[in-house]
């Protein structure tokens, strides 16, 4: 017994290994394939449910697939040139907005740091220098990793082409798929892995559909609410806080601290405009913890966002675009399978 189990802890292990070298060879072909794996994912409900109402599953597919995709293509050609319009200008009025945020907040951030020695003063501003430095040369980094691991091999023609080709396929055999996964399980712990690929299932399905639900809603909340307050580049703005809200925390900080920032500037003192802007996150922020996750995500997914943060940071740092297509399902099997672990070592005679 003891000599069977050692074996199949091996193979298992091989096959772990196997599988992280292919992915760590192949990484940047595998972008395509994998966004259109993700797409089917994402969309392989829809045509369950036309399968289950006697449509053929490949014309359910493609009516599915197609329906996305133009809903994808009518969103990015009516956002985009808003978005490069006021981006553009953003960045044209940049130095303007350097020039007031010194000439209006630097002799206050002077008279503040008067309270402290020159030596603290010293090394407040060596921390800040340090911590600005770490963080534009992260930002620098992970973007790098992100367009040199997805597109230096597989550029924007091919990824448009084989996404949708793959996302198609993928839907239209999904049956025929999962059969193969199915019948690949080893028979003695058949019930053991079906348990634990169902919870998987469950906590993906639960975070990425729910989760995308989300971030197109507070995404028009917050684009809305900055127009409605007047703020040049709210719209920009709140869209880009809204996607970012995939990451945890990241859209709404990155969305209050761009909005203030922007709103001192341009209110210049007028502290009621500048708290309407701050009100909209609050709202936003509210809305999404107590309305939106419970409804559309749930409280039992199992990914607690720092988890799913260190997931997509590991991800980058490690395969660039394509870690940030696989973090969240690693973190989701690696999270059934710690909760799985724990639950066997609470039952066993060693924690007894």
């Amino acid at each position: 017994m003891t000599t069977t189990n050692n074996f199949t802890l091996r193979f298992w292990l091989l096959l772990l290994a196997a599988l992280a070298v292919v992915l760590w060879l192949f990484k940047p072909v595998l972008v395509p394939f994998l966004a259109g794996l993700a797409i089917a994912y994402f969309l392989e409900p829809a045509v369950t449910a036309l399968e289950k109402r006697k449509v053929r599953r490949w014309i359910g597919a493609l009516v599915v697939l197609s329906g996305f995709l133009f809903v994808v293509v009518a969103i990015v050609l009516l956002i985009w040139p808003m978005l490069n319009h006021q981006f553009g200008a953003l960045i044209n009025a940049l130095p303007d907005y350097i020039a007031k945020i010194r000439e209006h907040y630097l002799p206050w951030a002077q008279d503040w740091l008067a309270r402290f020695s020159p030596e603290d003063v010293e090394k407040i501003r060596d921390a800040a220098t340090q911590s600005t430095g770490d963080a534009v040369g992260w930002v620098s980094h992970t973007v790098k990793s992100i367009v040199s691991g997805g597109f230096a091999l597989v550029d924007a023609i091919a990824l448009s082409i084989l996404t949708p080709v793959t996302a198609f396929h993928v839907l239209k055999d999904w049956g025929k798929l999962t059969k193969v996964i199915d019948q690949l399980i080893p028979r003695r712990h058949y019930a053991v892995i079906r348990e634990q690929m169902t919870e998987i299932d469950q906590t993906l399905s639960g975070f990425l559909r729910g989760q995308a639900i989300v971030c197109v809603i507070l995404g028009v909340v917050y684009s809305v609410g900055l127009a409605m307050n007047g703020l040049k580049y709210g719209a920009t703005v709140g869209i880009i806080a809204g996607i970012l809200t995939i990451i945890p925390y990241v859209g709404t900080v990155f969305g209050w601290a761009t909005s203030v920032i922007l709103a001192c500037v341009q209110f210049d003192g007028d502290w009621l405009r500048i708290s309407l802007v701050i009100a909209v996150f609050a709202i936003g922020h509210f809305f999404e913890a107590y309305v939106l996750t419970p409804r559309f995500v749930g409280n039992r997914v199992g990914l607690h966002p720092v988890w799913i943060l260190f997931a997509l940071i590991s991800g980058v740092k490690l395969m660039g675009f394509t870690g940030v297509l696989i973090a969240v399902p690693t973190a989701a099997v690696i999270g059934v399978l710690v909760r799985f672990g724990v639950r066997q070592y609470k039952a066993s005679a060693i924690y007894k």
